[in-house]
């Protein structure tokens, strides 16, 4: 199954033809949005956004998208925050908001409450739908320091995923594999970035999109 891969759109008008352009050029069959779909609010952007594209959108809210946007993408998508769903024969996690930050943004959990969040639905050889990522992975901001959450990290050396998807770190985009584990981060949709994911069982190909692409 083909998916498109998008994150941090951070209400980004452009974003909305980006991404339909991209479903219609790749031939995508589904979008996985990995939260900061807002930039604060507000949330009726994001039922706009998510109800336009056309195919199905599986998504979790990230730091920077104000609680109730929970109840808009369960009306105008699939929410994954907080739940597992088998797609094409494969189990996905997800977990949106992030760890805490110093800028106190309004969907942030402590790590207490990520890991009892988190664990409860995640499963060995998952593809983990994250907004932050696993500390250490991804995760490294200008300033050299490691933003991920622990309890993050822990679950993924627990279950071993198949894949790790999370956006947040603007400039942490790439994939890595670690251990067998591949991490993967599109970068921001709101300055053109995304990815092409597709998985066929445990057969993974991604392709990462610039603002050319």
């Amino acid at each position: 199954m083909r998916f498109l891969v998008i994150s941090d759109i951070h209400a980004k008008k452009a974003a909305i033809e980006a991404t339909k352009e991209r479903i219609d050029r790749y031939a995508a069959e589904a979008v996985l949005v990995l939260g900061d779909i807002t930039h604060f609010g507000p949330v009726e952007w994001a039922g706009d956004f998510l109800s336009s594209l056309g195919v199905d959108v599986y998504a979790i809210p990230g730091n920077c998208d104000p609680p109730e946007i929970l109840e808009v993408i369960t009306s105008n998508a699939i929410l994954m925050h907080g739940v597992s769903k088998e797609i094409e024969g494969i189990v996905f996690a997800g977990l949106g908001g992030s760890n805490p930050t110093i800028f106190e943004t309004p969907f942030e959990m402590d790590e207490d409450v990520i890991r009892t969040t988190l664990d409860p639905v995640a499963e060995n050889a998952m593809v983990l739908m994250l907004h932050t990522p696993p500390y250490g992975r991804n995760d490294e901001i200008p300033s050299g320091i490691n933003v991920g959450s622990h309890s993050i990290r822990e679950i993924v050396d627990k279950h071993r995923p198949l894949l790790v998807l999370a956006g947040h770190v603007h400039e942490a985009r790439g994939v890595i594999e670690e251990d067998g584990i591949i991490f993967m981060n599109p970068g921001p949709a709101r300055d053109g970035y995304a990815a092409i994911l597709d998985i066929d069982e445990e057969d993974i190909s991604i392709e990462l999109l610039g603002p050319q692409d």
